[in-house]
């Protein structure tokens, strides 16, 4: 059956992104969202292509869009995803991407589906940083599907462990850098420093509401702007050039669309920033 299997490719777009703090699959790098990126890569490889989600994603804007396999299990991690694409369908072997690889390329793809053996349960890279298998770009034959199930069965949820304990076939990476991930605020600027800035510099419209002093100062409740800004901290330095606020980034809090958030998590299209000055009293 491995032998004649056809090869899906499946998008991991069901994390919670937490240490980014914002949806790492909708992420600009490429003039498009991480999660476009990805699906458009995979499918010039696989014979049919769908985005992991949890149940609750499925009607997200993001992802509403794709063909899609939903997380039968949620809250395990991304081998809730790669056991539900093999349970959907049983006899596809997946080529599975994590959807926060900015650097990956159709090159290092079709290396991997070029070397493929049906004969193993996968085929997949050996991290170029540790050695160890790469378990989100890899392929995973249908005879993975029930050792996979007996991993889940026993309690335990790293698909990179369940590789290097299963019959796999590892590659060298063709690209030293085509699986670095990108998973916090610092790693972002780092990527879109070694894309030249380009992620960062499209203009956005932001809502910037005040309270406080902040209002007074500013002699406005809100506004709407047009800025370059990519972060919370550079959109508080423009505005501060246009407004006689005299409070410091470190006397504030900032949330964005109603959660608190970081100084430095990366702006977006259409967000609502809320600069939060000291509340006076005790």
């Amino acid at each position: 059956m491995s032998a004649e299997a056809p090869l899906f490719g499946l998008v991991l777009a069901g994390g919670a992104s937490t240490r980014m703090q914002r949806d790492k699959a909708a992420i600009e790098y490429h003039g498009q969202s991480q999660l476009h990126w990805t699906f458009h890569l995979l499918s010039h490889v696989c014979a049919a292509t769908f985005v992991s989600v949890r149940p609750d994603q499925r009607e997200d804007p993001t992802r509403v869009g794709f063909p899609q396999i939903v997380d039968r299990q949620p809250g395990i991690g991304p081998i809730a995803g790669i056991s539900a694409a093999l349970a959907a369908h049983p006899k596809a072997a997946w080529l599975v991407v994590a959807c926060d690889l900015p650097f990956l390329n159709e090159h290092t793809l079709r290396h991997l589906v070029e070397h493929r053996d049906v004969r193993k349960l996968a085929t997949a890279y050996k991290s170029s940083h540790d050695g160890l298998p790469e378990p989100l770009c890899a392929i995973w034959e249908p005879a993975s599907r029930e050792p996979l199930l007996a991993h889940l069965a026993a309690g335990k949820q790293c698909p990179r462990k369940f590789l290097i304990n299963a019959e796999s076939l590892l590659l060298d990476l063709p690209d030293a850098r085509a699986l670095d991930n990108v998973n916090t605020t610092d790693e972002y600027r780092a990527t879109v420093a070694a894309f030249g800035g380009s992620a960062a510099s499209p203009q956005r419209t932001l809502k910037i509401q005040y309270y406080a002093i902040l209002r007074e100062q500013a002699g406005r409740s809100e506004e709407t702007l047009d800025t370059t800004a990519a972060t919370p901290a550079e959109l508080y330095n423009e505005l501060s050039k246009r407004h006689p606020f005299q409070l410091s980034p470190a006397q504030l809090k900032v949330a964005l669309n109603s959660e608190f958030s970081d100084w430095h998590t990366p702006l977006r299209h259409g967000d609502t920033v809320v600069f939060i000055p000291p509340v006076a009293g005790g």
